[in-house]
């Protein structure tokens, strides 16, 4: 990270330096279990724990300044080594903000300037973070979020990850509610910002889907005349962003829009899901793409990556290659794994949205084509008034699309069994289970060699650690005579 001392700190949050000035901090961390020798502990309160009831343990593992609300002081009666600030989370985007200015600054006349990039959407944000981040690890240092890093907090953590020899940083930005984005990219300044899509996922928290898009253009508003708006045209409220920025406007289409700049030509799957297509860059291509994801509409993400590369300077050979060579990096996400018995695993339940669910659902049946193939379903949250019209939906889709066995885990969920048995799936096809403890008996007994499994929830709603269970290999439990039997 960027060397800030305690009197810098104090200076850049607006703080009270209550320490030593010249403590120089190596690290930054807000939970006090990941404090090393070093660390810049912050405080802050959160929804179950307030930080300030941890900063002893934080100090016992090597902490050496606190970033706090309020003084604390220690057993023996001696205050922690603080700055104090009135808002902790605050002050860490004050400090994020400051490390990226002094890295460019750093990096500013060298030839290598630091490139940031903003990446925002309802759905496919952390696989285009990954996508991108691999494409820009073979040309400079990068710094991308660890897992789903794309709040207040996130963001900051993942600066503070950065020092002067980064040439690219990578920034995934989520928001539940208006001016989020635009914190976050005030915050970064990012060059180039990438919008995905426009979803019905945290539409109760937003007011609606045109509030949704009103917040994640936030993100081209943020940009300067001088940078690049990376644009999928082929939504809707996404393509009317263009008249939102200054900047630049590269526009990509997986459905062959004339206008888009960056396009996936004769795109299609392969018979193990994957996309494949010929990558048209402006003035550069076409270049093959035989990507490693699974599903039809990771060809959008690719194409958002490809697009934010070019951008960044990246030729079209090397951005296909990268794109090619590029497994899934982060767990949970389109997730395959094959049992020794022949029983195929797809584990997507790390989010879901009904843009996500329902091309999940095309994927399975997709790949299911002479398997049979199960859709073991949770809730969609965040819907608001939306979530039963919604789920109900899911369920319609289902039977329409001949999966063969549909387990749906949980209450919330329930109007999306309700819906597939009214639209014709009964008996042992369709299946209700209150927990996942239940479900998984139900699968335990039920799955057969060549079975197709896909997973799919919201996160808090759990079912990726289901998939992980039924993803292990089964049990072989012994008979008495010394016999095993596999379940």
């Amino acid at each position: 990270m960027i060397a800030f001392t305690a009197a810098e700190i104090a200076d850049i949050t607006n703080g009270r330096l209550d320490a030593d000035p010249g403590i120089t901090p190596l690290t930054v961390v807000t939970d006090s279990r990941e404090a090393v020798p070093g660390s810049l502990y912050v405080a802050k309160p959160g929804e179950h724990a307030d930080g300030h009831d941890f900063i002893a343990q934080a100090f016992e593992a090597g902490a050496v300044l606190a970033l706090v609300e309020r003084e604390t002081d220690g057993p023996d009666g001696t205050r922690f080594p603080a700055v104090v600030v009135t808002d902790a989370v605050l002050a860490m985007g004050a400090l994020a903000a400051e490390a990226v200015r002094r890295i460019r600054a750093a990096r500013t006349g060298k030839g290598q300037e630091l490139t940031v990039v903003g990446i925002t959407g309802s759905a496919g944000k952390t696989t285009t973070k990954d996508l991108l981040a691999g494409l820009f690890a073979a040309h400079g240092k990068t710094v991308a979020p660890k897992g789903s890093y794309n709040g207040e907090v996130g963001v900051p953590l993942t600066v503070f990850q950065a020092n002067a020899s980064t040439r690219y940083l990578v920034i995934e930005m989520g928001a539940t509610g208006m001016g989020h984005i635009r914190y976050l990219a005030d915050m970064v300044k990012p060059d180039i910002g990438v919008v995905l899509a426009v979803g019905t996922a945290h539409a109760g928290e937003f007011g609606g889907v045109e509030n949704i898009a009103r917040a994640k253009g936030e993100m081209v508003e943020g940009l300067s005349a001088g940078g690049t708006a990376i644009i999928n045209l082929d939504d809707e409220r996404v393509a009317a962003m263009r008249s939102r920025t200054s900047a630049t406007v590269l526009g990509f289409s997986a459905e062959g829009r004339s206008e888009a700049a960056v396009q996936a030509l004769h795109a299609d799957t392969n018979s193990h899901g994957n996309p494949e297509f010929d990558l048209q860059l402006p003035g550069d291509g076409p270049h093959h793409v035989s990507s490693k994801l699974i599903g039809a509409h990771h060809t959008g993400n690719l194409l958002a990556a490809a697009a934010a590369a070019f951008a960044a300077g990246l030729t079209g050979a090397d951005i296909a290659a990268g794109l090619s060579s590029q497994a899934p990096a982060s767990r949970w996400r389109m997730e395959r794994t094959e049992r020794a018995d022949g029983v195929t695993i797809i584990n997507d339940a790390y989010n879901a949205n009904p843009e996500s669910m329902r091309a999940a659902l095309r994927t399975l049946a997709d790949l299911g084509r002479g398997r049979r193939t199960w859709a073991v379903l949770g809730a969609m949250l965040e819907l608001g008034e939306d979530s039963i019209r919604e789920h109900t939906a899911v369920g319609t889709q289902v039977v329409r699309l001949n999966i063969s066995r549909l387990v749906v885990v949980g209450r919330e969920a329930r109007p999306l069994y309700v819906s597939a048995v009214q639209e014709g799936s009964w008996g042992d096809e369709c299946i209700f289970a209150e927990t996942a403890d239940e479900a998984y008996d139900i699968l335990s007994d039920g799955l057969e060699p060549g079975d197709l499994v896909l997973f799919k929830s919201s996160n808090s709603v759990g079912l990726r650690h289901l998939g992980d269970r039924i993803a292990l290999p089964p049990q072989t439990p012994q008979h008495a005579d010394g016999r095993s039997t596999l379940l």
